[in-house]
């Protein structure tokens, strides 16, 4: 049975979005899978393929999604630093002392380096119920850490318990219900909750020899809720994935979303060779020339993929009712290939900038930072990026400061100042940047350059 729609895209790129889904049913063997595809802030396509005959499920129909309510969580714990009531540098004790792994920055434990352990000590957690861990110290036993705080990435599940305790102590209200009245009621996330509300997927385990299926247990995860307990449909996580794209100044703006886009984990060997990195609470992949960022998710029963490419305005969700089976990340991003790739993104008209400060306009074009050529430029948004002027190197985007500077935004010079240093004439000597000297030639003569220029300048060889 297959149910789809997609009235915005063309017939040709329904039909292959049609069968990525139907071969990611049929050859990871799930009960049902369904899937949705997000174009400019709105869902283009949703489709889904099930075993069972008569009508297939819709984007309505709720699966757990396992670890993508991590990424629901860290948005609590941006919101909670937007407002002041933390900073990201803190230590987990200054705001929930006593749990053993106060070292931890609030940071750190959103971007899973707390060198805390992957699971909770006792039953698999995901299988049992969250009475068996009924306080914090349960979820992260006698010996919480296993690598030095700060130092590596390691996936945790309790790190999340941790920051889901955070979230109660500040707002001093149930994790959930601070979920509810914070994202999920602004944002429109109806069908988004912590228990299962019909119509919803049972989960399901299919035998890896034999096409038979045994049910899976649905467990209320307690302390541990905060890590993975949240049904949703892919159309509430189709919303969601245009919040985490662009913002939405009611829950969390433009800014500290892309921050949650940002890498802020130092990755592994393994996942450098995959182009994998993490920021707070969003997983990044470098696929088909392209950056995705989202989460995966999975719990017995069920699988969850929500994958975004902010520079196509593309996202895709896949939900799946089966403990192992296709591979919905994968499958998430092959549907955000497809539509980029069949209908790439038509650019926004160019125009030219309402009014320019003159002052910025005249420190644009070539600037020298030894005999290396740079272009500083002015952007549409008010910005100035510095950055080669042919080739690879090092390339930012900075902001206007009120003192007349700019804060490096990204890359390399993210967080550094450049300032337009005035000559005793009162123009413009050069730009400094971080102790970096720019100036108008290569070493030209009287230049303010580092260790001084040759009076004899430029020569040949006699």
């Amino acid at each position: 049975m297959t149910t789809t729609s997609g009235e915005d895209l063309l017939p040709a790129t329904r039909r292959a979005l049609l069968h990525r889904i139907a071969t990611a049913q049929a050859d990871g063997r799930a009960p049902s899978l369904v899937a949705a595809v997000v174009r400019g802030g709105d869902t283009v396509w949703h489709g889904s393929r099930t075993s069972v005959d008569g009508h297939g499920p819709d984007e309505n129909v709720q699966y757990r999604i396992g670890s993508i309510t991590k990424t629901f969580t860290a948005v609590l714990v941006m919101r909670l630093r937007d407002e002041g009531l933390l900073d990201l540098g803190d230590p987990l004790e200054k705001h929930l002392p006593g749990t053993g792994a106060g070292e931890a920055t609030i940071a750190e434990l959103l971007a899973h380096t707390g060198g805390l352990a992957a699971e909770s000590p006792g039953p698999w957690w995901e299988r049992t119920a969250g009475s068996l861990r009924p306080e914090l110290a349960d979820v992260l036993g006698e010996h919480p850490h296993r690598h030095p705080v700060g130092r590596r990435f390691h996936y945790s599940n309790p790190g999340y318990t941790l920051l889901g305790a955070l979230v109660e102590a500040l707002r001093d209200a149930p994790w959930e219900e601070v979920l509810r009245n914070e994202v999920l009621e602004p944002l429109g996330l109806h069908r988004t909750s912590g228990q299962p509300q019909a119509p919803h997927a049972g989960g399901w385990a299919v035998h890896p020899w034999a096409n038979v299926m045994h049910p899976e247990p649905t467990e209320d995860l307690g302390r541990m809720a905060p890590a993975g307990q949240l049904w949703s449909t892919s159309g509430d996580l189709a919303r969601f994935a245009a919040f985490l794209a662009k913002g939405d100044d009611r829950v969390l703006g433009t800014d500290s979303v892309r921050e949650m886009r940002t890498p802020s984990a130092p990755a592994e060997a393994e996942e450098v060779a995959a182009g994998a990195a993490y920021g707070l609470g969003m997983q990044i992949q470098h696929r088909d020339g392209r950056t995705l960022v989202g989460h995966g998710g999975s719990l017995p029963g069920f699988l969850a993929g929500l994958m975004i490419s902010v520079e196509d305005d593309l996202a895709a969700v896949v939900l799946a009712n089966c403990t192992s089976g296709p591979p919905v990340s994968t499958v998430a991003a092959d549907l955000v290939r497809i539509v980029a790739e069949a209908e790439p993104r038509i650019p926004e008209p160019w125009r030219p900038l309402p009014e320019a400060d003159r002052s910025v306009l005249e420190l644009t074009g070539p600037w020298y930072w030894g005999t290396h050529a740079f272009v500083l430029r002015l952007t549409a948004g008010g910005d100035v990026t510095l950055g080669p002027l042919a080739g690879t190197g090092r390339r930012s985007r900075f902001r206007a400061r009120a003192d007349g500077s700019w804060t490096g935004l990204d890359g390399y010079y993210a967080g550094e100042l450049l300032r337009a240093v005035e000559g005793p004439d009162g123009a413009v000597s050069h730009l400094d940047l971080g102790s970096f000297v720019f100036t108008r030639q290569p070493y030209g003569e009287g230049d303010p350059v580092p260790g001084g220029v040759d009076p004899e300048g430029w020569r040949g060889i006699k």
